[in-house]
């Protein structure tokens, strides 16, 4: 097995940035490979995978183009191979600044160049042969203490941030990862970023910041003394430790933030399970409610939802345990799997007996976990363009955006403290003294669509710029959250 641990880090999507804050981009005309671009898109964005011959050496693949980085005896890389051959196998050797650098297995030479002048025949370490892994994955997570198994969060009361939480449930679980200057801060769901002396800071200074390291498939955070985070003492407070190489201690999961919900019915009542019988607490819209673990509402042909005898040991994706949600404007029908509307009884009870949608059948969605918001689209990051107050939706860096509720209906704040609106023509502006209404519909897995009051979908395009005039919530009207 490899000592550098890489073969563990599977399915995570990352751009390589050059010496030149260029990425290596993998071209569908000729399959060539160049690193020219200033931006990571979907050009841009490659995955590792092991050598299928359990060997040390990695293959980069392209997720644009489903083929494989190869390099030549010669020198000469292309990205062509549809199936692994001996040239797509190359070593990574990790750098003490974090940098990677990239040497080809079978010829022993280093990757690296410029521009379209990239190869890989140096015979040393250059600055042209060291590249830094930018995450492509959207930046809103949630942190895995390998050593602890428990979950980082933000703790108000001693103004800290600490791994102790055995399930990732509520706001103060929510990490965003800012990728800045080729480094890596880690910003709470307060908007305050953790200083590796376990402080949380409202700008991101340089002890804020820390280098990515891999090690066994689990990522680390060196600062600037060259110490790793890691969770210290009897309350896990989160800061950096005494050693300089990341063991099991200074090592992280980082895991998809799935959206948490609560519902709300017409009589202004949370749904929930009876609290003698156990806990109520946020849910998870994909796929099934879920109050707690491993339980989900399983509706026969008159399912009293609340009621604990309706909680089954269910698999997660059963029939049984899968709603059909109709987004009604401010308001959602929950279909069963018995093809009949969950409704609200006088008693309070919920039951799948309806045929039709009425005010007992409607209920609010709140997402409660995103008061701070990141929107990946199919281009890029919706991030404020430069001298306006428009946005653009196809950057490799992000704004995050504050995000509030109102009755069904949810109020985006920019940069400033501006809101969102729409102005003509369909543009979406940030700089509103007044708030405006959107809603949100979470349409699949980890995507949305934001519906203005003109009912229109919020989608990227060809220019850049976000508009609301899209007629569909697919595509382009899709946004990772």
């Amino acid at each position: 097995m490899p000592t550098n641990g890489l073969h563990q880090v599977l399915k995570i999507q990352f751009g390589l940035v050059n010496d030149t804050d260029r990425y290596l981009t993998a071209e569908s005309f000729g399959f060539k490979v160049n690193a020219s671009a200033p931006s990571l898109k979907r050009k841009q964005m490659w995955v590792l995978e092991p050598d299928p011959g359990q060997g040390p050496a990695v293959l980069f693949r392209s997720s644009h183009l489903g083929r494989y980085l190869s390099a030549e005896e010669d020198g000469r890389v292309a990205c062509e191979a549809e199936r692994p051959g001996r040239d797509c196998r190359f070593l990574v050797l990790p750098q003490p600044d974090g940098r990677w650098v990239l040497r080809s297995e079978p010829h022993g030479r280093f990757f690296g160049g410029t521009e379209d002048r990239l190869s890989c025949f140096a015979t040393a370490i250059s600055p042209a042969e060291l590249w830094t892994v930018h995450l492509a994955i959207h930046p809103q997570a949630h942190l895995l203490s390998v050593s602890r198994r428990r979950y980082v969060h933000l703790c108000p009361q001693e103004d800290e941030m600490v791994a102790d939480s055995n399930t990732p449930w509520g706001v103060g679980a929510l990490i965003t990862l800012i990728f800045q200057n080729r480094q890596y801060c880690l910003r709470s769901c307060d908007s305050r970023y953790l200083r590796s002396d376990g402080r949380l800071v409202w700008e991101p200074e340089p002890r804020a910041r820390y280098m990515l390291e891999f090690k066994a498939g689990k990522l680390a955070f060196k600062d600037c003394d060259g110490r790793y985070l890691a969770p210290v003492g009897p309350t896990a407070t989160l800061r950096a430790g005494r050693n300089s190489r990341p063991g099991k201690d200074e090592l992280f999961d980082l895991e998809e933030s799935h959206p948490q919900v609560v519902l709300v019915a017409a009589n202004r009542r949370y749904v929930s399970v009876r609290q003698a019988r156990g806990a109520t607490g946020p849910w998870s819209p994909m796929g099934a409610s879920r109050p707690r673990p491993h339980k989900y509402p399983s509706p026969p042909l008159s399912p009293h939802l609340h009621q604990e005898d309706h909680w089954n040991e269910c698999p997660l994706g059963s029939a049984s345990t899968m709603f059909e949600v109709e987004w009604r404007g401010r308001r959602v029908a929950l279909k069963a799997s018995n093809g009949r509307y969950v409704c609200m009884k006088k008693n309070g009870q919920l039951a799948a007996t309806s045929d039709f949608v009425g005010e007992d059948e409607e209920f609010v969605l709140k997402l409660i976990n995103r008061p701070i918001l990141v929107l990946r689209g199919l281009d890029g990051f919706v991030c404020h363009r430069r001298g306006s107050n428009q946005l653009d939706t196809n950057r490799s860096v992000y704004d995050v955006f504050r995000l509030s509720f109102s009755d069904g209906a949810y109020h985006i704040r920019g940069r400033g403290g501006g809101f969102w609106y729409t102005g003509s023509h369909g543009s979406v502006c940030s700089d509103g003294e007044r708030a405006e209404d959107f809603l949100f519909e979470f349409r699949e897995r980890g995507r949305l669509a934001i519906r203005a009051r003109s009912g229109k979908y919020l989608r990227g395009g060809a220019s850049g710029l976000l508009r609301a005039d899209a007629d569909a919530p697919a595509g382009v009207a899709l946004w990772e959250y």
